[in-house]
């Protein structure tokens, strides 16, 4: 089974973040659109957006856009891999035995982000790195905020337009 694609209902998650919160998917949704963001700390691929995904979360903290990643991996090797590549978003914890949210969203393969639109509805379902869908992503949490899209690629940074997850 492939990720859940565009135009499917995503399903809701009930997961606790890193720090212990309760996170549940419909609460965030009544407040604007959620970047979810599934990963495996192992993954090389996850390990090159991640750092790309922090940068969107700085450059829109506040501006009515959630971005959470969602980790397959158990809270000691997640708070690692934060740290090493200085992620400060919000991550959630997936059941390392069942993986409820992974399942539900149909992942075969990390990094997955999905852009969940305030209705529910997956407008963005991108396996991989995939330049750009990160870069529809960052319009559109700037039109969300209302503000200019942010520069997010620094100059003479080496990004790839596509590298499978």
């Amino acid at each position: 089974m492939a990720a859940l694609g565009t135009g499917a209902k995503a399903p809701e998650i009930e997961l606790r973040t890193t720090d212990g919160k309760p996170f549940l998917l419909s609460e965030e949704l009544a407040r604007g659109p959620v970047v979810l963001a599934f990963f495996k700390v192992s993954c090389p691929t996850c390990q090159y957006a991640l750092p790309f995904l922090e940068r969107l979360y700085k450059a829109y903290a506040s501006k009515g856009v959630t971005l959470v990643g969602v980790s397959q991996n158990d809270a000691k090797d997640t708070a690692a891999f934060a740290r090493e590549f200085g992620i400060t978003f919000p991550i959630l914890l997936d059941d390392t035995h069942a993986y409820p949210a992974s399942n539900a969203y149909g992942l075969t393969n990390v990094p997955t982000i999905f852009w969940v639109a305030q209705d529910g509805e997956i407008e963005i379902s991108s396996v991989g790195w995939v330049k750009a869908d990160f870069e529809s992503i960052n319009r559109r949490m700037a039109e969300a905020g209302k503000i200019a899209p942010a520069s997010v690629f620094q100059r003479g940074e080496d990004v790839r337009d596509f590298r499978a997850g």
